[in-house]
């Protein structure tokens, strides 16, 4: 993985802005003919999936928000180009200010597993429930109505909750999604 003396470097930055930001590094490398040094920028990125407005939506979340990976060979101008972009904090290192460490690589091969993973698993969805739990419906005509789950269908990604209505306990099939937790 790491031609010609090429490391995983952790760059600090501004929370929320990581896909710009790593835009803007690859471009800023581009144009000043650094290519040769930085091989990969990366951001290690989840689906996560939730209803709005009665629809699923996915949505990609940054898996470590404030840093991006970068797979490069710290020479010259490099890490100078990288640290003077504007909403980058600076490298992950020893001391504040000091030389940038780079990652082992038992911990750059955990971090890409585990985006390797997410990416094949994009719909699988974990049974985060279990029967007897209180729950509170989020979706559907019966949102903000609260109930204990009866049953699971792992297969269907639904559940049967009893909902107390007019004083009567009601089964409702629910899916996953249109649930969660009470707190």
């Amino acid at each position: 993985m790491a031609e010609n003396g090429k490391k995983w470097y952790v760059v600090r930055a501004i929370s929320g802005k990581e896909r710009k930001l790593r835009d803007y590094i690859e471009d800023e490398i581009e144009r000043m003919g650094l290519s040769e040094y930085v091989s990969k920028v990366l951001i290690p990125t989840e689906k996560i999936y939730q209803i709005r407005n009665g629809k699923k939506v996915s949505k990609e979340r940054s898996f470590f928000p404030g840093y991006i990976l970068i797979e490069a060979e710290l020479k010259g101008e490099v890490p100078h180009v990288i640290r003077n972009i504007n909403g980058i904090i600076g490298f992950l290192g020893a001391e504040k200010g000091g030389e940038p460490l780079p990652l082992r690589q038992s911990e750059v091969n955990r971090i890409l597993g585990k985006v390797d993973e997410l990416a094949e698993s994009e719909e699988e969805l974990n049974i985060p429930y279990i029967v007897g739990e209180t729950v509170k419906v989020i979706d559907g005509p019966f949102n903000g109505f609260s109930g204990s789950i009866e049953k699971i269908n792992e297969e269907k990604k639904k559940l049967e909750v009893m909902v107390k209505i007019f004083g009567r306990k009601q089964p409702l099939e629910l899916s996953f999604l249109q649930v969660e937790k009470e707190s």
